[in-house]
């Protein structure tokens, strides 16, 4: 098994020829001016890299599916200030050809620390009802080894292992900041950032590229997490059903607007802080990816197909 050039590394490359193994994190076959190629977004745990294929395109697609790692021979080019691998020949490639822990993305932060920021969150709560809520959650040693594993999203921000945990330990720090800010109450909004996204543990699978599950495409997470904390909540003795209503409306309305799946809009001072601490978190931890996968001399990221825009990298001025 040959040494793995990294994603990270192919921006030193330019002009020089690759051969090597890659995820394919996006396929898409477009149809350009000489006809069909393939646009593909290949990763590797160091980042991701756009790639083309010109030729038999059309062929050549059927051969993989998004989630395979594939073997490419390619030239390494620059494209508008981006670097690009522009593939000559490609092929399917067997588990036995590539170490698969090249392609594991994680988390830069220690997960036992996040862990140890969570449960420290969890026992600083006042409110006997939420600790045991959070509790008959967190506490479960099989739900939380999924949870420690599972990313925050299929390609936008936190998309890698770990990720949930870094974005729910995320979302409560900045809660527990504005709890100092606002007169919100602080037991209540810092469960509602520990359990807001609690169920992306099985709305997503765990296959290299993230995919949705069929329950997470049908049901979705907010609606997952409602059910599973009043769930929790029938199993606590006397569970005030207006703390719970409080809880629920957090999970439910924690997306801001119908237009982004969120099932009610804030209508209480803690959802709405927890909606914006949450968006918050999201869209600067999606384009600090971007910024971070840019090339080093760079003054743009790539387009931005949720936001619908690029974005100037600032470079501090001596």
């Amino acid at each position: 098994m040959t040494t793995h050039i990294f994603i990270k590394d192919l921006h030193e490359q330019v002009g020089k020829d690759l051969t090597d193994f890659y995820l394919v994190a996006e396929k898409e076959l477009r149809e350009g001016k000489q006809g069909y190629y393939l646009r593909l977004k290949l990763q590797d745990k160091s980042g991701t890299i756009s790639a083309n294929l010109w030729t038999n395109a059309e062929k050549e697609s059927q051969n993989f599916d998004e989630g395979d790692v594939i073997k490419i021979k390619a030239g390494i080019v620059s494209y508008k200030g981006q670097t690009q691998v522009s593939i000559q020949k490609l092929r399917f490639a067997d588990h036995s050809e590539y170490d698969i822990e090249d392609y594991l993305v994680r988390s830069k932060k220690d997960p036992d620390h996040l862990s140890s920021e969570l449960f420290g969150f969890i026992d600083s709560l006042e409110n006997s009802y939420l600790k045991k809520l959070l509790k008959s959650i967190y506490d479960d040693k099989a739900f939380y080894s999924k949870f420690i594993n599972a990313p925050a999203a299929k390609s936008w921000h936190h998309n890698f292992l770990n990720g949930l945990l870094e974005h729910t330990v995320s979302v409560a720090q900045l809660c527990d900041f504005l709890c100092t800010q606002y007169p919100v109450d602080r037991d209540l909004l810092i469960t509602g950032a520990l359990l807001h996204d609690v169920s992306k543990v099985v709305e997503y699978t765990s296959k290299l590229n993230i995919e949705f599950s069929d329950i997470g495409r049908l049901v979705g997470h907010l609606s997952l997490a409602d059910e599973l904390v009043c769930s929790k909540a029938a199993q606590i003795d006397s569970f005030p059903p207006e703390l719970l209503m409080h809880v629920r409306h957090l999970i439910l309305a924690h997306h801001g607007e119908y237009e982004k799946a969120s099932v009610r809009l804030p209508q209480t001072l803690e959802a709405l802080v927890l909606h914006l601490a949450d968006n918050l978190d999201a869209q600067t931890t999606g384009v600090m990816q971007l910024i971070e996968s840019a090339p080093p001399d760079a003054r743009w990221t790539e387009f931005d197909k949720l936001n619908n825009r690029y974005y100037l990298i600032y470079r501090p001025i001596s």
